[in-house]
């Protein structure tokens, strides 16, 4: 039974911020590398065949502490990249309300065409869907970790399951160093668990 782990990255500044990150370059803070570090012994007692990360530098870094443990290669893939948010990277909502509203008015109520140079979410899920179909591909009957992002975690695991827009928006979102488990069965991929880690829920971070 092969076994994907997507492993949604620690703490960032912009986290903290409330700023939407996308696929700006933002490393992980103090309690982001704490979250990597405590959440990376439990990943380790998977005993995982494989990790790969998002090329993005928070998600590496995330992927690094469990590396660091396993000896395992990371192995980087640039289409585990967070969703493009276009003009919104780098903006809190309040902001983004005030500069786009038109555009934030179509994001928050949920139209799959955003606009201000935001990706769509099945382009997201379908390229995240790709890597995770070939990294499965690649370690049969193996337990795989994949570093990524919160919205591409969630898009890219429903395109594997083959779930609609509507059911995908009742999940809620990874916190920081969570992670959802799908596994292979002779029915197809199916969800194992949801926003599992290393401590109860709290607050829900933005996924991005």
């Amino acid at each position: 039974m092969t076994r994907l782990i997507i492993w949604r990255h620690g703490n960032t500044d912009w986290n903290a911020e409330g700023r939407v990150q996308g696929q700006t370059d933002v490393p992980l803070n103090a309690l982001g590398r704490s979250q990597a570090a405590t959440a990376a012994p439990l990943l380790a007692g998977l005993e995982p065949a494989a990790l790969y990360a998002s090329d993005l530098l928070r998600a590496r870094h995330t992927a690094d502490a469990l590396a660091a443990l396993t000896e395992l290669p990371v192995t980087e893939d640039a289409r585990l990249r967070e969703r493009h948010y276009g003009q919104f990277q780098g903006l809190t909502n309040p902001e983004i309300a005030e500069r786009h509203p038109e555009a934030y008015a179509r994001w928050t109520g949920g139209d799959p065409d955003v606009g201000a140079e935001v990706e769509r979410n099945d382009h997201v899920g379908k390229r995240v869907g790709e890597a995770l179909r070939e990294i499965a591909e690649r370690h049969p009957g193996a337990v795989v970790v994949v570093a990524t992002h919160g919205g591409a975690a969630r898009q890219g695991f429903g395109d594997m399951l083959s779930w609609p827009s509507a059911v995908m928006a009742a999940i809620r979102p990874l916190q920081n160093c969570h992670w959802t488990e799908i596994v292979e069965s002779p029915r197809g991929w199916q969800l194992r668990a949801h926003n599992v880690g290393p401590w109860p829920e709290k607050a829900i971070p933005a996924p991005v």
